[in-house]
């Protein structure tokens, strides 16, 4: 069996980004996974890509642990292999090591949380952890690549110019939030002056209602256009030029808003 994980520094397999040695790690667990017939968990945060990797090792239906019992079950005595999503939030272990046993299932799991070792060892041979993301630096580029060509395919736009570098990357929930980071990105770039001030009327369509409406959210204008101002012009001299207002007032409106 061809081992994905030493094609070359950087692995996708099915997505799941392996250039971290953590990573790597993990993919090749999961490539031992593919011949060994035994039942294994994978831990880490959510967006972390424990399901990717899960569909890397076994190509099974997916069902979360939430579901009620007899679902799951059913799902078992159906299907050979099985991938179940939050394995913590099962609450019947008993009967589904009973179902395990019979039907001799294979289980790839997920988890979030920890499992309490006498459950984690009675069902499964092997674990696997996944770090967040931001204990795998290595692999947030390649991974915020892959986002954005998925998000030009998606959005037809495939020959636009945009660098990741420049973009503000968000790990907060590790890939989810790196990949929306992404696409707002990319439709930020796309965006034109009145899709801008459609989403603006649209803002401030949910928030007016007081007799000072104008005063209170004229700092959602003026806030952008001096950050913008202080990346573009560097010096307030410059920009109080460019705007066209007294130095003063530009100093007095830095100050204001803590800029």
């Amino acid at each position: 069996m061809k081992n994905h994980a030493a094609v070359e520094p950087a692995v996708d397999a099915i997505s799941f980004i392996a250039k971290n040695r953590a990573s790597k790690e993990a993919l090749k667990s999961a490539n031992l996974l593919k011949s060994l017939e035994i039942n294994a968990l994978i831990t880490g945060e959510e967006g972390t890509g424990k399901t990717t990797l899960a569909k890397y090792i076994v190509n099974a239906p997916i069902i979360n642990g939430d579901s009620d019992i007899t679902t799951i079950t059913t799902m078992m005595i159906q299907h050979q292999n099985v991938i179940i999503r939050n394995f913590d939030k099962i609450k019947y272990t008993d009967t589904l090591f009973g179902i395990l046993q019979k039907n001799k299932t294979r289980i790839i799991a997920t988890s979030q949380k920890n499992i309490f070792s006498k459950i984690r060892d009675k069902f499964f041979s092997l674990s696997i952890n996944l770090p967040p993301l931001v204990d795998r630096r290595e692999d947030i580029y390649p991974l915020a690549k892959k986002f954005l060509e998925d998000a030009k395919y998606d959005f037809g736009f495939r020959d636009i110019d945009i660098d990741i570098k420049e973009m503000e990357l968000n790990l907060d929930r590790n890939c989810y939030s790196l990949k929306m980071s992404i696409y707002k990105a990319l439709i930020e770039e796309l965006m034109q002056e009145k899709d801008i001030m459609r989403i603006l009327q649209n803002y401030f369509l949910k928030k007016l209602g007081s007799k000072n409406d104008y005063r209170d959210n004229l700092h959602i204008y003026e806030i952008p256009l001096i950050k913008a101002g202080l990346l573009k012009f560097k010096s307030q001299l410059k920009i109080a030029d460019q705007f066209g207002i007294n130095r003063n007032t530009l100093r007095k409106k830095i100050n204001e808003y803590n800029l």
